[in-house]
Parts: C-alpha cells; sequence; structure tokens
C-alpha cells in the first residue's frame, strides 16, 4: 500500500495525488470515513490536535495513547487493516500552555510530542509559532524553527521515525473570528526562510535524518472560513506558491482551513502541490445538518413527550459552558443563537460528546429507528439522502442517513485527491 512519502512524491511528480486529513474526534465522523476508505481503497489519514489530545487529555479526555486505542478500536471494527491507517499530530507544541513562561510551556510540548510519537502517530506537525508568557511577539523566526528542533528531538529520542510537517503561517484554528473577503497568500520570500531556518536548525541539532523525514510545510494558499464567509481557492494567486516548490527539494505543501471549498477548489490545490488538505469543522457541520434534519422529521411524527429536544439540549449545553464558542460568536443575542447553531466555524462540535447532548442525540435516534421517516419528510429535509434511499443505495436508518450525509463531505475530499494527472504540473525534483 502505497504511504505518505509515496503520495507526496507522486504529487510532486505531477501526477495529482493527494490525501484528505481528517482532523475530528466524533465516533460518527471516523465511523463514515473508515467506511469510505474501506470501499474506495487507500490509507486513511486521522489527526488529533494539541488542544484536543494531550498528556492532561485535552478537551476530549484522551492522551495521544487513548486516542490511538479508541481510532485503532473503531477501525478493527470495520475491518480495516491497521497498516491502511496513519495518525497526526497536528500544532504539536505550547499552544495549552502558552500562558506559562516559554521553559515551562516547551518542557510540556517536549512530553506531548514524545508522547504522540510513542503512541504511533506516524506525522507530526510542529508547532512553535505561538509566543508563550514573557516572548516577543511575534516570534522570530530563528526561535520558531529552533523550538520546532526542540520538539523533533523529543519525538526522535522515543526511538521512532515519524514524518514531520514544518510551518506556521496557517489560518485561525477552527476558523476566522471575523468577517472575511480575502486572505493574503504566503509570501515566497518566507516561504524560504521558513524553510532554510529549520534545515539549519535541525543540522545544528545533529537530526539531519529527521530531516529528510520532513513530508510537507504548512503556507496559506489564500483559503479560509468564518462563522458565516468563505474565501475560495483562486489557482491565480497562488502560482508563485506553486513554481517556488521546485526550490524545495522533497517538500509538498499542506493546507490548513480548507473546509467547505469547492470540489475544483480542492483539485486545483492538489494540482498546486497542495498533496495534504485538512479538513475538520465541515464534517462536523455535515453531522450537525443531519441531526438537525432529523430532529426536524421527528417533530412531525413523535409526540412532544417522548421527543429528544434535541436542538434545545444542545444550547443549553453551549450556554451552560461557552468557552468553545464566546471568543468566535457576536453581535448580540439574537446573532449568537444562530451562530451557536448553524456557524461555518460549527463550534457545537465541542459540545457532542456532553451526557446530556449524547443522551438526546440517542433518543433523537431511537427515536426515528422505532418509526423509520418517511419518503415524503425525507425528501423536504434530506433531500439528497432521499434520492439514495430510492435509488436503493441507502436504508431510511437514522444512523445510516447521518453517516451518508458526512460521506458526502469525505467523497468530495477523495474525489479530490485520486491521482488524476495534471497536464500543466511538470515533475518536479
Amino acid at each position: 500500500m502505497i504511504g505518505l512519502r509515496g503520495i507526496t512524491d507522486a504529487n510532486r511528480a505531477g501526477r495529482g495525488w493527494g490525501i484528505p486529513s481528517i482532523c475530528s474526534a466524533h465516533p460518527m465522523v471516523l465511523e463514515t470515513c473508515i467506511e469510505r476508505v474501506l470501499a474506495e481503497g487507500g490509507p486513511l489519514l486521522i489527526e488529533a490536535t494539541c488542544n484536543q489530545v494531550n498528556q492532561e487529555g485535552g478537551y476530549t479526555g484522551m492522551t495521544a495513547a487513548d486516542f490511538r486505542r479508541f481510532v485503532g478500536t473503531l477501525a478493527a471494527s470495520r475491518g480495516l487493516q491497521s497498516d491502511r491507517l496513519i495518525l497526526g499530530g497536528d500544532h504539536l507544541g505550547p499552544n495549552p500552555w502558552r500562558r506559562e513562561p516559554a521553559a515551562a510551556a516547551m518542557a510540556k510540548a517536549e512530553v506531548l510530542v514524545r508522547s504522540y510519537a510513542e503512541a504511533g502517530f506516524a506525522k507530526l506537525h510542529l508547532d512553535a509559532s505561538m509566543a508563550c508568557a514573557g516572548d516577543p511577539a511575534p516570534l522570530p523566526p530563528a526561535l520558531i524553527a529552533e523550538r520546532a528542533v526542540q520538539l523533533a528531538a523529543a519525538a526522535e529520542a522515543g526511538g521512532r521515525r515519524p514524518f514531520y510537517v514544518i510551518g506556521t503561517e496557517v489560518p485561525v484554528p477552527g476558523g476566522a473570528h471575523e468577517k472575511l473577503d480575502t486572505v493574503e497568500v504566503t509570501r515566497i520570500d518566507d516561504l524560504i526562510h521558513t524553510v532554510e531556518v529549520h534545515a539549519a536548525a535541525f543540522a545544528q541539532a545533529g537530526l539531519e535524518d529527521a530531516w529528510r523525514r520532513v513530508l510537507a510545510v504548512v503556507v496559506q494558499p489564500g483559503v479560509e472560513f468564518g462563522s458565516e464567509d468563505v474565501v475560495d481557492f483562486m489557482p491565480e494567486r497562488a502560482g508563485a506558491l506553486r513554481a517556488a516548490i521546485t526550490q524545495l527539494p522533497g517538500l509538498v505543501f499542506e493546507a490548513h482551513s480548507t473546509d467547505y471549498q469547492t470540489e475544483a477548489a480542492l483539485r486545483a490545490l492538489v494540482a498546486h502541490h497542495f498533496a495534504i488538505l485538512k479538513v475538520g469543522p465541515e464534517l462536523t457541520f455535515a453531522l450537525r445538518e443531519a441531526l438537525f434534519a432529523l430532529a426536524a422529521i421527528e417533530v412531525e411524527l413523535i409526540g412532544p413527550a417522548d421527543r429528544s429536544g434535541l436542538r434545545e439540549t444542545l444550547d443549553a449545553a453551549m450556554l451552560a459552558n461557552p468557552q468553545h464558542w464566546r471568543d468566535h460568536h457576536h453581535g448580540g443575542a439574537e446573532a449568537e443563537r444562530i451562530a451557536r447553531a448553524f456557524s461555518l466555524s460549527d463550534r457545537s462540535r465541542y459540545y457532542w460528546t456532553e451526557p446530556k447532548v449524547a443522551a438526546s442525540v440517542q433518543r433523537l435516534l431511537d427515536n426515528l429507528g422505532r418509526r423509520r421517516p418517511p419518503l415524503a419528510l425525507l425528501s423536504q429535509y434530506l433531500p439528497r439522502q432521499h434520492e439514495a434511499v430510492r435509488a436503493g443505495l441507502l436504508e431510511p436508518e437514522p444512523g445510516a442517513l447521518v453517516r451518508h450525509r458526512i460521506g458526502e463531505v469525505a467523497a468530495r475530499y477523495a474525489r479530490a485527491c485520486v491521482g488524476t494527472p495534471v497536464a500543466s504540473a511538470a515533475p518536479l525534483p
């Protein structure tokens, strides 16, 4: 089976190969992506972030070893062989502890990165770009590189040989906070300087072998999404980046916040040597859409006393614990209410595992499992799933309907990365 290096080498050779990076810990999202890979072939890349999974549990309550077991159990239960599953760590660095002095934050970041490596994560994004307490802001590129190498050394000390991703010029994690019109593309001088200072720092630390396992550099191709807006990829704005990769032997680009891009835009990103496409909030946005649609169907079929009350339960949980959305949604009570439910940044994804919300989801699925939605209501609230049911491709079982909606997003990414030769992409050294 072709692995990460094979995919990135093929991308550089102009074969149009890429791989989606699934950035989610939701079981239904992961189950859907596992099932799609089983049906279509190829490897599955699933990533966890430093805030989501760390030695203190993160917001999922999982360590790296826990996440490995969690994903591995899901994969094994569906028959996905372990050698087709690739785990990655995203934004691994001092971010969870950035309010502490740099020495303390970096010491914890070293433990974090080593724990990911020892748990068998094969792809580590080293991100030491954030200023810690007492640091200058922004950090000088040489200091970012020095700290990235400190993290790489911690990973190497565990005896594993993971691949690495460097670079820090990324969109705001989880989507921008402000209204968007355009996003600046990374300057070529900045790209070249980032790679040069990292290469020098790896060499100075005696980590030349680790440097040879650096697969990709994160840059900004001009894509982003906010609460209500999406900035679409414009290939003509990233032409210089595409050309600049000829100066970076062995490397491809990694694109963050590609959620909500069209299939044509995703294909164009792959053609511009963005071989790794991160997607996360759009997958749980699709999950939320499907669950809300089922809740609307439930209102038509189930009496008030027996309904799940999903939407009300979710919003109550978000209001009771606003830390995951309050810095993202503004504009007064009514605007915030709409954003909590429908924002493209999908801050509701942090709340699905809360006990009351999870119980409400299960009650919704149980209610509509006992009383299957009729075709007319599927047509009204889930029209594409209605078409699949009518075609005999999908059972009107509520969990299957949700996974089908998530799968529409996953399928768009899969199609964009399938390896269609790119006529205008010359092979690279």
